[in-house]
């Protein structure tokens, strides 16, 4: 165990090393167990998760401890500690201007090409794995840039034949409506989340950034359908196509989203289009 490299409301993550390797050791806070009935189901629930998951852009489970609240860790591969918000924003501070020039274009759409591939690895496992909280925060890079989906708290499994999940989890800027409210919802809320942040690798703004509005107000205005994120408005590249399949993925109606596999393919066909000319 070294020194802290990250830390949350449940938890802090260290560096160490365990067996020659440089790896990030998640400790889990005890008080998260004490007054939280479900917390030792919710640790089991992320372990089981990580630990079925190979693939290059989800990160990497190499071991845990399975013994809280005194000790409860989670072992996972080391990226450089910079989430996908933070390359793209250059700070955790909410900011309307951002400190940092912004990566381009084509460097942010294959960014977002990684995580679809990711999510469609996620939703074609069986049974299925829901992350539901999915965010810039939630996504590393490695030394070389590729994305590594994390953070798998609040991730579920959808077995064959279950319609639907309930309770409401993530972070409202990110959340679809059927979560807001508290519906019975599908895999399709983490393609609205990933919607959410497809349009903001392409603008280069935080959501709702525009917008003087608390969570809870936003969270109001996605409910009722009057609220989205500002769209791209660049006059330089033809951006249509992109923001018809954002469209599609936000939309108010589950069954109308796309797939990841849908929505990887159509990426794909549209970083062809944009390589040769930024």
């Amino acid at each position: 165990m070294q020194e802290t490299i990250g830390q949350g409301t449940t938890a802090e993550i260290y560096r160490g090393n365990w067996r020659g390797l440089d790896v990030a050791v998640k400790w889990i806070n005890p008080q998260y167990f004490e007054p939280n009935e479900g917390g030792e189901a919710w640790f089991a629930q992320e372990l089981e998760t990580l630990s079925r998951q190979r693939h290059p852009f989800v990160l990497r489970f190499l071991g845990a401890c399975l013994l809280p609240p005194e000790n409860a860790w989670v072992v996972t591969e080391l990226l450089s500690g910079q989430t996908l918000g933070e390359w793209l924003h250059g700070c955790k501070k909410r900011r309307k201007e951002s400190l940092k020039p912004l990566p381009c274009l084509k460097e942010r759409i294959e960014k977002g090409v990684e995580i679809a591939q990711a999510m469609q690895y996620l939703h074609e496992q069986k049974p299925r794995v829901i992350h539901r909280d999915l965010k810039p925060s939630n996504i590393l890079l490695d030394e070389s840039m590729h994305v590594r989906v994390a953070d798998f708290g609040h991730a579920r499994f959808l077995i064959e034949g279950q319609k639907a999940l309930t309770g409401r989890m993530g972070t409202y800027v990110y959340m679809a409506p059927e979560v807001i409210r508290s519906e019975p919802y599908t895999e399709k809320c983490d393609v609205y989340s990933f919607g959410i942040i497809l349009n903001e690798l392409i603008t280069g703004e935080r959501p709702y950034i525009e917008a003087t509005l608390k969570p809870i107000e936003i969270a109001a205005g996605v409910e009722q359908g009057k609220l989205r994120p500002r769209l791209t408005e660049n006059e330089e590249l033809d951006t249509t196509e992109l923001t018809e399949l954002i469209n599609c993925m936000w939309d108010g109606d589950a069954t109308a989203r796309p797939s990841f596999r849908t929505i990887t393919c159509n990426l794909r066909k549209i970083q062809d289009k944009f390589s040769g000319s930024i």
